[in-house]
């Protein structure tokens, strides 16, 4: 059965990356947008991030232009608006689509892992992927979810 390690994804400034490299941590997937209603999270994201990271824990955020066209920008443009808008230090990924024939593999094992509402669509931008130290999906939060909310589930995993 395949774990969220055996996938790849290239890193907002376009160089490959195994998920591999995070394996033993536990990790909160999740399709960001910089001009949505939710985009606010990315300071709770990375209070998560900051707080837990030296326990073993990492946000990985991959923008999302499919709901509403809320992420419009470049590369440069989601990498500039990060940094100075929220700070983020956690790992970004280059712009996939999470729905559709050109979902990327990763979003398509998560999904195929904790069906939503929708079955397996995902509904909006900042749904979140809860994932193990093996690398199993525990969780799937709503995007209206806040991601303090997921502090005691996280907790648990570590």
């Amino acid at each position: 059965m395949a774990s969220v390690f055996d996938f790849s994804a290239n890193a907002l400034d376009g160089q490959p990356c195994e998920l591999k490299q995070f394996e033993g941590r536990v990790l909160l997937i999740v399709n960001t947008a910089s001009a949505c209603g939710f985009t606010p999270q990315y300071k709770d994201l990375e209070e998560l991030h900051r707080t837990m990271s030296p326990r073993g824990f990492s946000v990985l955020g991959f923008p999302c232009n499919q709901f509403g066209k809320q992420e419009p920008g470049s590369a440069a443009d989601i990498q500039q608006f990060c940094a100075s808008k929220y700070d983020v230090t956690f790992p970004m990924f280059e712009k996939i689509n999470v729905n559709g024939a050109d979902a990327h593999p990763l979003f398509r094992h998560l999904k195929s892992e904790k069906p939503g509402l929708l079955g397996e669509s995902i509904k909006w931008n900042f749904t979140k992927f809860l994932v193990d130290r093996q690398g199993r999906v525990a969780a799937r939060h709503a995007p209206t979810t806040n991601p303090k909310k997921l502090t005691e589930e996280i907790e648990a995993l570590l």
